[in-house]
């Protein structure tokens, strides 16, 4: 897996100050898509165990809430293993920060995939820039969901995270 970035001190992409992954590779390519930079699954820096400890080490800080995974698309089918991975690892080693990952995908599509249950929050669904809205919470255009995992399991139906 590819990545071109690490945010260490986010407050645009999930609760609280995060630290962002942006994952290379997306094929959604979403007309007016804001990270155009990120479609190429071959751009940007490996990630690799020093990508890794530099994550970890901006996780550890007290004062970040949690992880967000965006991209590029994190459950693209080259990023999917890698980024479950992660998942468990900062589910193990940090049980009390929030979990947050940025898909094109829809639910009904990546449901099922083992270790998603891990995550607290997905923002699905894929860019559209005829219902692009500014006023929208955490994502860009209206068709978009901003999903609470755990109760949407508990639920058995999609309960949006507000």
């Amino acid at each position: 897996m590819n990545y071109h970035n690490i945010t260490k001190e986010d407050m645009l992409n999930g609760d609280g100050i995060r630290v962002v992954l942006w994952v290379s590779g997306c094929e959604n390519k979403c007309e007016g898509c804001h990270n155009q930079i990120t479609w190429d699954k071959n751009g940007g820096l490996p990630f690799d165990k020093a990508a890794e400890d530099e994550l970890f080490e901006a996780l550890s800080k007290p004062f970040i809430t949690g992880i967000t995974f965006s991209g590029g698309d994190p459950m693209m089918p080259y990023n999917r293993d890698e980024i479950i991975r992660l998942i468990q690892k900062c589910r193990s080693e940090f049980p009390n920060k929030t979990i947050w990952l940025y898909t094109g995908l829809l639910w009904d599509d990546i449901k099922d995939i083992k270790g998603l249950e891990l995550v607290d929050v997905v923002a699905e669904g894929r860019f559209v820039e005829s219902l692009k809205d500014n006023n929208l919470k955490w994502v860009g255009s209206s068709n978009q969901r901003v999903i609470d995992v755990k109760r949407t399991l508990e639920a058995g139906s999609i309960v949006l995270h507000c």
